[in-house]
């Protein structure tokens, strides 16, 4: 691995063209493929930027959404494979991007002293003789792609229902499979047996005799339980798990898929303890699955372990390497703050650089159902309320990636349309509630925003590919851990910051990650007792009971974990037993 962070998924834009902009230099990313509209206007944004012949598959084209989305990811591998090639024949001047690729890269990096020894040295041939190594050692990030496994809207032509292989997922999913990429399909969300089902009679995903694969399998997952379900229903299928990728259920940007008050602490430490065991458990289910097709395996494939959601230090970044023996962090929403790295538009930039803390918060503004982290300052949040205020809430749904309820059509719609909340507001003033209680559920329905449009603007904007009369308010969804990052910030100096050799940070009152994600969790139980406190019955009671057991489980954890943080800056080791107990106390003051 040339890098131990990875830039996961964001949004719909924000990391659409990350692996254009960074694979170059060793460090891998992740592309959502939902959006084909999106993923074809950057094809022809980028196959005119690089004077490549431009032909537009229309949506009248036998199977398009797959067709759009393999097109392009060709076009990325390319233009990644075009730009390596003139890294390795360009010098090692100051200002070269062949030097950058290797200061870029960790100090423990094997090219590192290779690369020291080139700089000081002043034999020309010997010189010479060290940079031609040093090109051995160039690779290109990965270039990933994410489907939300939920995310399956049916499609239709000329009113008749095409069937479920040209569902959303699945045609992204045989997209990505028919593309020339080397890399991994990152599956989150949850389970979608009909996504999982097919991912199984793609060829791309069979082992080689030497357990290596042409494409991998990744599974985004928030606890080891589920990530042992998921695994062992696709390995029964002949489906390798190449990497399990922790994401903290709160501590994250995007849709927060909150557990039952288990902490990514004691999370972590149960993988450190069972991946071993969970590897020996999948094999002897595969390689059965194999051998009766008539492939034997030697050994197990590769399983790689990453988490993400919350890091902010190179410190921490180090202890989660460390201490639970993983590969890899990912770092997504700092990376908002890096124009070189991904793609958000001025205007939401410049609100990021000013916000506060009240300005990240967990919303229900996501038509699918799960917490959503939103910004308040954003303009699509601004739009929101001004469709509200206009009599008019809701918006209109073009792109229907999200539709999902059927109270009031035969086929699907999304429950940000206007058309949803309009008959949604009808039937709620026919029921005769009292003022507190009509505005509270008409804040409910009326928080849902559209996404699809939202989520895919910065990139319109950023690169004046939106059309006549568009829709371009943006929607951004950073995690709460954004608030301490402030200005924009190159390339070179976020990953200086995530080596430790330098620091972005100037406050040095941010508390220690699983310290902020304990906190994120009471304050999400609070606001479930909030919400419920006139609806309460036994299944409530036991869920709170149960989810209070679970972070007083993972505070006794954290306590304990102090002798193994001695790698941290006293300050913040210092400050954690007060915060445990201020913890425990707000805790325990939670109930209905």
């Amino acid at each position: 691995m040339t890098h131990t962070f990875h830039i996961p998924v964001l949004g719909l834009a924000f990391s659409i063209d990350s692996a254009i902009k960074v694979a170059r230099y060793g460090i891998s990313s992740v592309i959502s493929i939902v959006d084909d509209e999106l993923i074809e206007r950057m094809r022809s944004y980028y196959c005119g930027q690089y004077q490549i012949p431009y032909r537009p598959i229309q949506k009248t084209e036998e199977d398009y959404r797959a067709k759009r989305i393999k097109t392009y990811l060709n076009l990325v591998q390319h233009l990644v494979n075009k730009q390596l090639e003139e890294l390795k024949h360009q010098q090692f001047t100051a200002d070269s991007e062949l030097t950058k690729y290797f200061q870029l890269l960790p100090d423990a990096h094997p090219s590192k002293p290779i690369y020291h020894a080139m700089e000081i040295e002043t034999n020309l041939a010997i010189k010479t003789e060290l940079q031609d190594l040093l090109i051995n050692y160039l690779k290109p990030g990965e270039i990933d792609v994410n489907i939300m496994s939920k995310v399956d809207k049916m499609n239709y032509k000329n009113g008749i229902d095409l069937g479920q292989r040209y569902s959303d997922a699945l045609a992204a999913l045989r997209g990505f499979a028919n593309s020339s990429l080397h890399s991994s399909v990152v599956l989150s969300a949850g389970m979608n047996p009909n996504l999982y089902a097919y991912l199984a009679e793609l060829p791309t995903f069979f082992p080689h005799n030497d357990s290596t694969f042409d494409k991998k399998v990744v599974l985004k997952v928030s606890d080891f339980r589920s990530a042992l379900i998921q695994a062992k229903y696709l390995t029964k299928r002949g489906v390798w798990i190449s990497e399990f990728r922790v994401e903290s259920g709160l501590n994250c940007g995007g849709h927060a898929f909150a557990t039952d008050g288990f902490l990514l602490g004691p999370i972590l430490e149960e993988f450190k303890e069972k991946k071993e065991n969970l590897k020996t458990e999948l094999f002897t289910i595969y390689k059965e699955y194999w051998s009766q097709k008539g492939i034997q395996l030697a050994h197990p494939p590769l399983i790689k372990y990453t988490v993400q959601g919350g890091v902010g230090t190179s410190t921490e970044h180090q202890f989660l390497l460390n201490y639970y023996h993983f590969d890899a962090v990912g770092w997504g929403s700092p990376f908002l703050m890096v124009p070189e790295a991904t793609t958000v538009d001025q205007e939401t930039l410049k609100a990021l650089e000013h916000a506060e803390k009240e300005d990240f918060y967990c919303s229900g503004a996501s038509p699918l159902g799960v917490p959503f982290n939103n910004f308040r300052p954003s303009t699509a949040e601004r739009l929101r309320l001004e469709r509200i205020k206009k009599g008019r809430p809701g918006s209109p749904c073009k792109k229907e990636f999200l539709v999902s309820n059927t109270e009031f059509s035969d086929r699907p719609i999304c429950t940000a349309s206007r058309q949803y909340q309009h008959q949604k507001i009808q039937e709620l003033k026919r029921q005769n509630l009292s003022p507190r209680e009509y505005n509270s559920a008409f804040e409910a329905i009326t928080e849902k925003t559209c996404l699809c449009e939202g989520l895919a603007a910065p990139a319109y904007l950023k690169y004046n590919i939106k059309k006549n009369k568009e829709q371009t308010a943006v929607s951004i969804c950073p995690g709460p851990n954004l608030v301490w990052f402030k200005k924009q910030y190159s390339l070179k100096e976020m990953i200086d910051h995530i080596y430790g050799r330098i620091s972005l940070l100037d406050n040095t009152n941010r508390p220690f990650m699983l310290i902020n994600e304990l906190n994120l969790y009471i304050d999400h139980l609070q606001k479930y007792v909030i919400d419920h406190q006139n609806s309460i019955n036994d299944k409530k009671i036991k869920y709170i009971s149960k989810f209070k057991a679970q972070l007083e489980t993972g505070i006794m954890y954290y306590d304990k974990l102090l002798l193994h943080l001695s790698t941290m800056p006293k300050n913040i080791i210092n400050t954690i037993p007060l915060q445990l107990q201020q913890a425990s106390i707000r805790l325990n003051d939670i109930h209905f």
